[in-house]
Formats: C-alpha cells, sequence, structure tokens
C-alpha cells in the first residue's frame, strides 16, 4: 500500500469518531443538562404543572455512593415548589404510601409566584421508618396535599450523595455496602498452596 493511501484510511479512521458525534446533533442525550426530576413529574393535560403548582425539581436524598440507608432510617426530600396562582398556598402534609411516614417541619408556605425550596437552609420534609433499605436509582411515589390545590402525587427518585449532590448533608443511618469475601473453595485453594 503507498504513503499515500496509508495516509487517506488513516485520516478516515480518525475522522469516524467525529463524524459520528456530530450526527447525534443537537438532540443527543449527552448534550443535554441532567436533572434527577424535570417538569415531566407534573404534566397534567398537555400542560406544566397542575392545578397552579410545578415543583421544578424533586429528589429525596439517598446514601452515599456504594452504601444503603438502612432498613427503618431516614431520608431528606428536597422540593422546589413554585405556587403559580394569584393566592398563596400551603404544603400541609406529604405521604409516601407504604415506603414510611414524612415528617413535615412545618406546613410550607408557598407565597403567589415565589419558588420555595423545601430543603434550604435545612430540610424541611423527612421520610422516615423506611420500609425497606436503599442504595439509590429507586422511586418513590409521594402524595402531597396542599391547602388550595389538593393533593398532587408524582414519582420521585432516591439519588446518591455524588457528584452536584456530595456537598448535601448526609441521610442519617446511612451504612456501607457489604464488602464481597473470598470464596470458600478460593479460601481452600489458597489453604492448599
Amino acid at each position: 500500500m503507498t504513503s499515500i493511501r496509508w495516509t487517506v484510511a488513516a485520516a478516515a479512521l480518525l475522522a469516524a469518531p467525529v463524524l459520528a458525534g456530530c450526527s447525534a446533533g443537537f438532540d443527543a442525550n449527552t448534550n443535554k443538562p441532567y436533572a434527577p426530576n424535570e417538569a415531566a413529574a407534573l404534566i397534567d393535560n398537555g400542560a406544566y404543572g397542575t392545578r397552579g403548582i410545578e415543583i421544578p425539581q424533586a429528589f429525596i436524598l439517598g446514601p452515599d455512593s456504594g452504601a444503603q440507608l438502612a432498613w427503618r432510617g431516614s431520608a431528606p426530600i428536597y422540593l422546589n415548589i413554585l405556587n403559580t396562582k394569584g393566592a398563596p398556598d400551603t404544603l400541609q402534609a406529604v405521604s409516601a404510601g407504604d415506603m414510611g411516614a414524612v415528617k413535615v417541619a412545618t406546613p410550607i408556605q408557598l407565597p403567589s409566584n415565589q419558588l420555595v425550596n423545601t430543603g434550604k437552609p435545612t430540610p424541611q420534609l423527612m421520610l422516615e421508618g423506611i420500609s425497606k433499605g436503599l442504595r439509590g436509582g429507586e422511586t418513590i411515589r409521594l402524595d402531597l396535599q396542599f391547602a388550595n390545590a389538593g393533593v398532587v402525587s408524582m414519582n420521585v427518585p432516591v439519588i446518591t450523595r455524588s457528584r452536584e449532590f456530595k456537598d448535601y448533608p448526609a441521610a442519617p443511618n446511612a451504612t456501607a455496602a457489604p464488602t464481597p469475601s473470598a470464596s470458600p473453595s478460593a479460601a481452600a485453594t489458597e489453604a492448599a498452596h
């Protein structure tokens, strides 16, 4: 093969990944920002939000990566809530079905057209008495009871305390995942040597 053919072949080989990446376009999954729960949680009849309530971000903070929230443990719930009605509203209660009880520190006031974060400066919602260990990646259905908007239901992800969430306070009762041990046959083989 001549040097010109080698050069053309090498250029084609090097250009293939670049061209493949360009063919994904602006709608590629890697070109979109990630958030644990986007607005799709509250799309009602083709419109964003329901009954004047919008929740652009919602998550339950799980354990550190590789760890597990213990059975009967607790985890903070973080919600960003926007009340778009003309009148103020109040988040009065939250239930998580059979996953545990949700403790609401005090009723959360939702002034009109003001974003309220239930996790700052400290979490105001806590999932307690978790009915099974959580590692992150699960979703839990929450029913939010508002004074005026009524009940708003949504599936909220449990995320690990990593990446952009690593600076959040650790969930109480998180335990490290068990480390794998040597299998009995491997130990017996080593003992025989």
